[in-house]
């Protein structure tokens, strides 16, 4: 196989989740907005980009990725309740951002940001669910390769000033270039710290 890094790829697909036979659609891109990355980067899955690499501009593809090739097997472990002063603005509770389902940036001790899910908010504390949206799913992903050739080296380094947080430089405000899955809103933008 040819080299497999700093090849552009775009590819129009559909994600479900796969359970006893049985298919449902997380997500799909959307018509004249395909998914756009650069091979060896980490920004898709390893799965999903080893699965699409050889592929040709044109060629169809459909095929699965157990948890473990995915997002990881489920852990209960990464359930966490946690003190709502850590959500407070000005000595206010943040209600418009910290609610069941949204999806907030926190930071672990070592200054490590992860996302974050919020399960429940109680007069307790806030519990978060630390696990990828994904974890224990097996996916299938059913779509078409559209582009697949070598990156420009001004593709490279857009992906480059993206990935170390100096953005695209396009002004578009987001950039095609991103990690599909668990990439949620920010809180107002500042991060949490999890300790």
């Amino acid at each position: 196989m040819d080299n497999q890094q700093n090849k552009y790829l775009s590819v129009s697909y559909q994600l479900y989740t796969v359970e006893d036979e049985k298919k449902s659609l997380v997500e799909q891109t959307q018509q004249g907005r395909p998914f756009q990355f650069i091979s060896g980067f980490g920004v898709s899955l390893d799965g999903f980009e080893q699965q699409i690499i050889g592929l040709q501009p044109g060629e169809k593809f459909s095929f699965q990725l157990t948890p473990d090739q995915a997002f990881g097997q489920y852990d209960q472990e990464g359930v966490h309740k946690v003190k709502r002063e850590m959500f407070c603005i000005n000595d206010h509770f943040d209600h418009e951002n910290i609610y069941p389902g949204a999806v907030i940036t926190m930071m672990d001790a070592e200054e490590h940001r992860f996302m974050a899910r919020v399960v429940s908010v109680e007069e307790d504390g806030v519990t978060i669910d630390t696990n990828h949206p994904l974890a224990g799913e097996t996916l299938l992903f059913e779509g078409v390769v559209l582009e697949n050739r070598e990156a420009t080296n001004e593709e490279i380094q857009h992906m480059l000033n993206h990935l170390s947080g100096e953005g695209c430089g396009c002004g578009c405000g987001r950039c095609g270039l991103r990690r599909r899955g668990h990439d949620g809103g920010f809180v107002r933008g500042r991060t949490v710290r999890f300790r």
